[in-house]
């Protein structure tokens, strides 16, 4: 599953991929540390450019036809021969930049660890993670793990702020860097898609399938295994900076420095607990209230005996009465199905998504509510208010920023401009919409990436039409065409 990189048609792709952080041209001056995001000053592209070749071309193998038909069923190989490839995305020299300047505590962001003679351990003291230690710690032989990157990095952000939009699941991000002739961890799978990008040096990785149809697409993930647990490898390949390596769920994996080169990968990662069935756990029970409300079915009580019949402690008996009480278990659950409201369960599993999500990274703040011209001068505040007109245009900042969903009783805006990036830090962010707003606000989500006047808003006046637009641009999730 070997594809050598060739270049690709980037046409196809939505219009918010260029979209993407600009860099500052002065960044990585000599006597100069890099700062977050930096790029190589000898790159032959604008950082903007390299930035979006790659991110196009990984997504444009992601929905090529060979990876639709291996996706959750079989590791894909990219090598493409070129170490250059990821600059750009992350480096050591901003991962010393980050342990000098930010506050990363052991155990919350960083882990030590180390595999040595078949035995993986954990080396966080407390506190806050500083150089010297850390680079001591390196020395030593151990492996660094910075376990989210993308609260440091805004460069990881944003790559990760696409991809859980293309994924309609949250994608995260951990950066293992290793030194030369060492293993940081145990084999073991993950209960996530794994997509290892390496960014510098070389690492040797074998993979190995699933051990039993019980362990194929996890939910969890595994303990560390013995190297006899796991039998023999599918795929033994050494990852050189440029390449990407992809594996399900559910399969084994171990990565070990080879003794001439340090390596430093990031792993994307998403789908954790996104599957049929954890839709079925929003859908059923919510199925079962309605029946409950509905049918007559499923209030009737249970027959006065069943509990000398029915139990695992009557689960070997010949009983015609187990038999009958199944077969009516089995009528109400087909039952069930007519009551099922998948929509509402989508929405539940949408909230939730769209709680996990960071923030949109943002190239408009301009012409949104960040660049708003209100400000402090001459003891008062100074152009507080922004005149929304009937003809201005607007659009959503990013098409996966804002979602309706309805409890049966409201219709609330989810939204993502407020989340942090450090996961879970805030609650989510919603709005209860006013009837009036409810088909403005499918309009304009409909709309995107088109521009729509906001005299076009589907709402009976236009005092309706003005107060959704200026609700929307105040919470940040609407820019203005100019």
């Amino acid at each position: 599953h070997c594809h050598k990189h060739r270049p690709s048609d980037y046409n196809w792709l939505p219009e918010f991929y260029p979209c993407l952080p600009s860099a500052n041209t002065s960044r990585n001056c000599p006597g100069r540390p890099p700062t977050r995001g930096c790029y190589p000053r000898s790159c032959k592209e604008s950082p903007k450019m390299q930035l979006s070749l790659w991110i196009r071309d990984d997504l444009q193998v992601l929905y090529s036809s060979h990876y639709r038909d291996n996706w959750e069923k079989k590791p894909i190989l990219i090598q493409r021969q070129n170490p250059d490839y990821y600059k750009g995305l992350f480096s050591t020299a901003e991962f010393d930049h980050i342990l000098r300047n930010d506050d990363v505590q052991y155990g919350v962001n960083l882990d030590v660890t180390s595999y040595t003679n078949g035995k993986r351990e954990t080396h966080n003291p407390p506190g806050r993670a500083l150089p010297y230690t850390v680079w001591d710690f390196y020395e030593s032989g151990c492996s660094l793990r910075m376990l989210n990157p993308q609260a440091f990095s805004s460069t990881v952000w944003q790559v990760l702020s696409i991809l859980q939009e293309k994924f309609g699941s949250m994608a995260g991000a951990n950066v293992y860097l290793t030194p030369a002739g060492t293993q940081g961890f145990a084999p073991h799978y993950d209960d996530i898609e794994a997509f290892i990008l390496q960014l510098e040096g070389k690492k040797h990785w074998r993979v190995y399938n699933p051990r039993s149809k019980d362990e194929v697409l996890p939910l969890v993930s595994s303990p560390n295994f013995s190297q006899d647990e796991i039998g023999q490898p599918i795929m033994d390949v050494v990852l050189e900076a440029g390449d990407l390596l992809y594996f399900p769920r559910g399969f084994i994996h171990q990565g070990d420095c080879l003794p001439d080169a340090h390596s430093m990968h990031i792993t994307v990662s998403s789908f954790q607990r996104n599957s049929w069935g954890d839709l079925l756990l929003k859908l059923m029970p919510a199925a079962l209230e309605i029946a409950m409300e509905e049918d007559i079915e499923f209030r009737k009580g249970l027959p006065l005996d069943y509990l000398q019949f029915m139990g695992v402690q009557n689960s070997e008996k010949e009983d015609p009465r187990r038999d009958k009480f199944v077969a009516r278990v089995e009528g109400l659950m087909k039952k069930l199905v007519s009551f099922a409201p998948v929509d509402a369960a989508v929405d539940q599993k949408a909230r939730d998504f769209l709680h996990d999500c960071l923030p949109p990274v943002l190239s408009e703040k301009a012409s949104s509510v960040y660049g708003a011209p209100a400000r402090w001068g001459d003891g008062e505040a100074l152009d507080v208010t922004v005149k929304l007109k009937g003809q201005t245009q607007i659009r959503l900042v990013r098409a996966g920023a804002a979602r309706l969903c309805g409890d049966g009783e409201t219709v609330s805006l989810f939204y993502t401009t407020e989340n942090s990036r450090v996961y879970h830090k805030e609650e989510p962010k919603s709005i209860e919409m006013k009837a009036e707003h409810i088909d403005a606000m499918e309009f304009l989500i409909h709309s995107y990436p088109k521009f729509v006047s906001v005299a076009s808003f589907p709402c009976e006046t236009m005092e309706a039409k003005m107060s959704l637009a200026e609700l929307l641009f105040e919470k940040g999730l609407i820019h203005t065409a100019e």
